[in-house]
């Protein structure tokens, strides 16, 4: 039996159809977020929902749906799939309508969800962390938005597995932005947590805030600032954050190892700390 995923207002066998006249499909006039679960339970879903409102108002679409309505949705599509570890995939997109390029502020947005299986926890890139290419960021400049629209993000990843890396970080005027889906951070020798400060150059990390927090618990400074390649290059640890990878270590970016080429002390302990707050035997 195939998952159950969510369309338009129903639960159904993930052979459903959207639209061909859907803004999302047509212009990538949509919004996401996906959420990571863990155990069958869903992590930092509230600072997700909180992105999501977020981004509908950016966009001006009115979902008309409830927070508690939307997190119902997201809850039964785990029970429905018996989902113990992996992902929880919503997207809005503006509504269905002939296409043209201006909308009627009449359009009903159509709202769809599915699951992912997938191991988040003890993975061996985890354990022995990635690397990551550096390449010219080719977004559009309200990357704080998480739209559908993610071709320059494909591309990136794509090139950068070619040239064989794991991922990729993005650079634009010689400062580092953010991995292609993910929030890049280093740290430097001292002790640091570098990592850029919100704007629109970036999307605002759901798992980034999230190990804010933590760390403003456990005393560790961040400091919001953007870097560059070469300082990420130079520092002692890196790694990056995301729903779907949690605290990923970075052990080496372009051609340059970072440190000793191994996850350093301070990235373990902050996977220590994220998983934990998860509720994760670490």
């Amino acid at each position: 039996m195939g998952r159950i995923v969510y369309v338009h207002g129903q639960f159904v066998p993930e052979e459903a159809r959207i639209g061909l006249f859907d803004r999302g499909f047509l212009f990538g006039d949509a919004v996401y977020e996906v959420t990571a679960v863990i155990g069958g339970r869903m992590i930092d879903n509230d600072l997700h929902l909180d992105r999501l409102e977020r981004s509908l108002r950016e966009l001006a679409i009115p979902l008309g749906v409830s927070r508690k309505e939307i997190a119902g949705v997201q809850a039964e599509l785990v029970t429905r799939n018996a989902l113990r570890d992996g992902t929880v995939y919503l997207q809005v997109s503006r509504g269905e309508a002939d296409r043209d390029f201006l909308y009627s502020d009449a359009l009903a947005p159509r709202f769809v969800g599915f699951t992912q299986a997938k191991t988040l926890t003890g993975t061996k890139a985890q354990q022995d962390g990635i690397s990551v290419d550096l390449t010219d960021d080719p977004r559009w400049h309200r990357r704080d938005i998480k739209t559908a629209m993610l071709l320059g993000q494909v591309m990136a990843k794509q090139a950068a597995r070619a040239r064989g890396f794991d991922d990729v970080w993005l650079v634009e005027n010689g400062l580092v932005t953010e991995g292609a889906s993910s929030t890049a951070h280093v740290i430097t020798g001292d002790g640091r947590i570098l990592t850029r400060a919100a704007s629109r150059a970036t999307l605002p990390g759901c798992t980034q805030r999230a190990l804010a927090l933590l760390c403003a618990a456990e005393d560790l400074a961040i400091e919001e600032r953007a870097f560059t390649p070469n300082e990420a290059q130079a520092a002692a640890e890196a790694f990056q954050t995301s729903a779907s990878s949690l605290v990923m270590p970075v052990v080496r970016i372009g051609e340059r190892v970072v440190g000793n080429g191994k996850p350093g002390p301070m990235t373990r302990k902050l996977q220590a700390l994220y998983l934990e707050a998860a509720g994760v035997p670490v």
